[in-house]
């Protein structure tokens, strides 16, 4: 199977026909269907309905393509990894996303050198609708156990495999928006020092600190937690940590974030609700935003 076949594949699916996929390809109708006849041939199973008027995707075809797509994508941004890229990324991040991202920019510095990365700070709300308005180009944020509003999260989105990288496609033919998910965790319950290793399923007898409304680890609690009682309210990890050492609250967190303060107890839930990293992008990807992608995944 080679990444041409996929390609012609995807074209005939999403152009509906052959000739038209032709046109968008750039060759003859007979090479299409040639292509893909040979794949079939190959898979052992018809992907497309042939009728007079029109193709339609059998249900093999309806299963092969989307992972075609993101075969293609994933190809994309491999050689995107090791291509030199000039011009400008504009990325935003939004705030308590609580991530080293900054390794990843010294990264793509040193692989892309002629590759300028401007960084600006985009509430978690509004990550979709900056992407759509051109305001960045890119958005890193996170969500808990569901896909950021505006943006449909496939199988994969939230699995807990943070390997996981293929994008999930908006649904939305006008909006063009795609997520690449990224590294996958679970949030802990952090408190003082001491006590029990376990979480407690309901969270609402509790005092807790959190932290201001558009910050991306307040978006990932209200929708794992959304009956919990808030007590504090900062915008420092470090001062939400003092507040737990010392007893006055408890803190739900990506465990990664917990693990910075060892002297605090962290405590697990019986089914822990994650903590989904993803990058929220158009889902036709500039060079340059390809290479960003690459050292994000």
């Amino acid at each position: 199977m080679e990444l041409r076949q996929l390609a012609v594949v995807v074209a005939v699916a999403e152009e509906g026909g052959f000739t038209a996929a032709a046109h968008r390809l750039r060759t003859v109708q007979s090479t299409v269907s040639t292509v893909v006849r040979a794949l079939e041939r190959d898979l052992g199973t018809p992907l497309f309905h042939r009728t007079t008027h029109r193709v339609e995707l059998t249900p093999a075809g309806e299963a092969f393509v989307p992972a075609a797509r993101a075969a293609l994508e994933a190809a994309a941004r491999a050689r995107a990894a090791v291509a030199p890229v000039c011009g400008r990324v504009r990325l935003g991040v939004c705030p308590g996303l609580l991530a080293d991202w900054h390794r990843v920019l010294a990264t793509l510095r040193h692989v892309h050198p002629g590759l300028a990365v401007e960084v600006r700070q985009v509430a978690a709300c509004d990550g979709a609708a900056a992407v759509v308005g051109s305001t960045v180009d890119v958005v890193l944020t996170a969500v808990a156990s569901a896909a950021p509003d505006g943006i449909a999260a496939g199988p994969d989105f939230d699995s807990g495999d943070p390997d996981a990288a293929a994008p999930v496609r908006h649904p939305a033919a006008g909006a063009g928006l795609a997520v690449t998910p990224l590294a996958c965790e679970e949030l802990v319950l952090a408190t003082a020092p001491g006590g029990s290793p376990s979480a407690p399923a309901d969270l609402s007898e509790l005092s807790l600190v959190d932290f201001p409304s558009g910050w991306a680890v307040r978006e990932a609690v209200d929708r794992a937690f959304p009956g919990r009682r808030l007590s504090l309210e900062v915008d420092d990890l470090a001062v939400a940590a003092g507040l737990l050492r010392a007893g006055l609250a408890a803190c739900v967190l990506p465990s990664s974030a917990a693990a910075r303060f060892p002297d605090l107890t962290v405590r697990r839930f019986a089914r822990p609700p994650a903590w989904q990293l993803g990058a929220v992008h158009r889902a036709d990807v500039s060079p340059a935003v390809a290479a960003l992608l690459a050292q994000l995944g």
